[in-house]
């Protein structure tokens, strides 16, 4: 099946083709141009170089947050009209996901479709650890994903297996929930730099970005599974509200 994915949760975007879990080629949306300018173009641009037509597509993946509210709406309503128009399939895929996968596959020492930076001494151990995924929610606060790594599970988006629902926390009480050893991901981690306890280990940075081509990996895997979105009701998972929204809720006559 080939896979149209879709990552816009935060500033370095990109869009990938993938048959089944195989990555075909992945693109990066220009950083200092808007999502909504810049993702048509490129996912038209990556079916011209494979020499795809839209219609070969048979499943739209797509990040459904935490992450950039504009860039949230703009991935997933492109997806959805996408799929909608090719009769494609769609996914929704945790972006906090997308990272502890980047940083599973570290662990695993199983090359992706780029091979990311690892440290000299190679990656610790794998099997049993806990992976938290981090984004800067801001006002003292973190996204937070929590994994676990299954070493016998074989391939490293099957050895991922999720603990809990996405969360938004305090910095202080995830920080007081973090166990020994566990390894931590995401741009959010340089929000705790220098309180992160003994033990606890620093995926490589090269890890931290959410890429379109693992996006399409775990929403193959999902679907694998026997997972299935409905068009009409995906949307964005933001975890909060928007300024805007809290903002109004505080006027008069909203509470």
């Amino acid at each position: 099946m080939l896979i149209l994915a879709i990552e816009t949760s935060g500033l370095a975007g990109s869009v990938a083709l993938l048959e089944s879990g195989r990555v075909l080629a992945e693109a990066p949306l220009d950083p200092a141009r808007r999502s909504a300018q810049t993702l048509a173009p490129a996912i038209d641009r990556l079916l011209r170089d494979q020499q795809m037509a839209p219609q070969q597509v048979g499943l739209v993946a797509v990040t459904v947050g935490p992450g950039s509210f504009t860039g949230l709406r703009v991935g997933v309503t492109t997806a959805k009209t996408f799929a909608y128009a090719v009769r494609a399939q769609v996914q929704g895929v945790s972006t906090l996901e997308v990272i502890g996968l980047q940083a599973a596959e570290w662990l695993l020492a199983e090359p992706p479709a780029e091979p990311l930076a690892m440290e000299a001494a190679g990656p610790p151990a794998a099997a049993g650890r806990e992976v938290h995924s981090l984004l800067d929610a801001l006002r003292g606060e973190l996204f937070v994903g929590r994994f676990r790594i299954d070493a016998l599970a074989g391939a490293a988006a099957r050895a991922l297996l999720r603990m809990a629902d996405d969360e938004l926390l305090a910095i202080d009480t995830w920080l007081a929930q973090l166990p020994a050893g566990a390894v931590v991901c995401g741009p959010g981690v340089q929000r705790v730099a220098g309180r992160l306890p003994a033990g606890v280990i620093t995926a490589p940075e090269a890890t931290w970005e959410p890429r379109a081509a693992t996006v399409g990996r775990v929403a193959w895997r999902d679907y694998e599974n026997g997972r299935r979105d409905d068009l009409w009701k995906l949307a964005p998972a933001y975890l909060r509200p928007s300024y805007a929204e809290e903002k109004a809720k505080q006027r008069p006559g909203n509470r």
